[in-house]
């Protein structure tokens, strides 16, 4: 056998072990928080000896820290492939906001990760998010950035502060998954059954392409083109929605 394939082999061996124990650690970590995860469960979902887990990463801080960079960076790749096309400024803006509800929708563990996350970095203990910040988030929001003042300087988007764009069409859609559950009860609806859910990210979509875009009828072209070319994904199936605007 050839050694630079059996090399090769083994290298992309050991990269799917490395997979599929990253995989049972975001499962794992999403579940019970860093303080309650097991390493013994993390093995034995991935289908490895515990002693494997030391081998690629070199503790349980370590392999938190992994995970939540691996399930970081499949979201804003997702997210940057949007901001990166080559379609108007207006309409990137609306896929970008429909990624981010169906993102929220569909990522459970990322949303259950980056909640915790958060919470460590407001009481002011060690986390794993700072050092994602400069990585992972600043190229996509430095980009997102771009986007809006491209689009008040092309006259499509209205001219506004950048920033409070940013906070009135993402900030929309944290604050319905938040407050479903108490929305719900207001209700007696259940706001994240699946009809509900199509119901609302149609809504949010139509509302932008009435409310940032300069001349209305072209922002409901664009939000009814946009709707129509992105079916809602199932939970799980980010990953997979991702790839059609790669």
């Amino acid at each position: 056998m050839n050694p630079t394939s059996t090399t090769r082999t083994q290298t992309e061996r050991a990269d799917q072990t490395r997979a599929r124990i990253l995989d049972a650690a975001i499962g794992e970590f999403s579940e019970n928080g860093l303080a309650g995860a097991r390493t013994e469960q993390i093995a034995e979902a991935a289908g490895v000896n515990k002693a494997l887990l030391y081998y690629y990463f070199k503790g349980k801080d370590a392999l938190y820290a992994a995970a939540l960079e691996v399930v970081a960076d499949r979201v804003v790749a997702s997210s940057m492939a949007v901001l990166r096309s080559k379609r108007p400024a207006g309409e990137r803006l609306v896929q970008f906001v429909l990624n981010h509800f169906d993102r929220i929708h569909s990522q459970r563990a990322f949303q259950s990760l980056m909640q915790q996350e958060l919470m460590r970095l407001r009481e002011g203990e060690s986390n794993a998010l700072t050092p994602l910040v400069e990585k992972v988030f600043r190229p996509m929001m430095d980009r997102v950035t771009e986007l809006l003042l491209e689009g008040m300087r092309t006259k499509e988007l209205i001219r506004v502060d950048e920033w409070q764009m940013m906070y009135a069409t993402l900030g929309a859609n944290v604050f319905y998954f938040l407050s479903g559950p108490v929305i719900g009860m207001l209700t007696g609806k259940d706001l994240f059954e699946r009809k509900a859910l199509e119901a609302r990210r149609k809504a949010a979509v139509e509302y932008l392409g009435q409310t940032v875009f300069l001349d209305r009828r072209h922002g409901a072209r664009v939000a009814a083109r946009v709707l129509k070319e992105t079916p809602m994904p199932r939970s799980g199936e980010f990953k997979k929605f991702e790839v059609k605007f790669k």
